[in-house]
């Protein structure tokens, strides 16, 4: 598989700040005469973007409600990276965890009558983000659960040998996601394996079976 020339790399790299070049760069070229940042490093350049959002207090400010307005009970959180966008790009890490250059936060608040949903994607090689607000009444909300999905993408950075030339491929991901179904349609939120406890999805659940009554 072609992959990515030198020159698309710079090309891609062109124009963006210096952080998002080393994204790019990232994913994108390794071996043993390329200098990119660690996994580590990466992670950390994630979160360091995630806590400068303050998501919470930006999602409360979007729906227009103070936290004591939506205590039904406490607020659930989500996160993680997304792979089913086109526009992102993967790799495994040394340590065989898959990262993309989109992550995606969410939080979901309940109120007396309905349920509010904010979400966050930032794109870490680039300026681009999408943000969304959602409510849904509880009587139209017909279900929450996780549900594991697969994505697939070409061009896959594969192994990279001394002399700095690449190997790509196409790889799967088996993902796990958080989705709220509701008598419009399903709304996902990314999320990391094992982050989310069975207690929390039913204590929604017994939320949602509450205000149905």
């Amino acid at each position: 598989m072609a992959g990515y020339t030198k020159k698309d790399i710079n090309k891609l790299c062109k124009g963006r700040t210096p952080e998002q070049q080393s994204v790019i760069k990232y994913f994108l070229t390794g071996g043993c005469l390329s200098k990119t940042m660690s996994d580590q490093e990466y992670e950390s350049l994630v979160r360091q973007k995630v806590n400068s959002l303050n998501c919470k207090q930006r999602a409360l400010n979007k729906i227009g409600l103070d936290e004591s307005e939506v205590n039904e009970i406490p607020p659930v959180h989500f996160e993680g990276f997304v792979f089913d966008d086109k526009r992102a790009y993967w790799k495994q890490g040394q340590d065989r965890i898959w990262r993309s250059s989109v992550y995606q936060i969410s939080w979901l608040f309940f109120s007396d009558t309905q349920v509010y949903l904010y979400q966050y994607t930032m794109y870490m090689n680039e300026d681009s983000k999408k943000e969304i607000t959602e409510e849904y009444f509880y009587k139209d909300v017909t279900a929450v659960a996780t549900s594991s999905d697969t994505a697939e993408k070409e061009d896959v950075l594969e192994k990279v040998n001394c002399k700095g030339e690449a190997t790509y491929s196409r790889r799967t991901v088996d993902t796990d996601r958080f989705k709220l179904a509701t008598s419009g349609g399903s709304f996902y939120c990314a999320m990391t394996s094992g982050t989310v406890s069975d207690d929390v999805i039913q204590g929604m659940k017994a939320k949602l079976r509450e205000k149905k009554l």
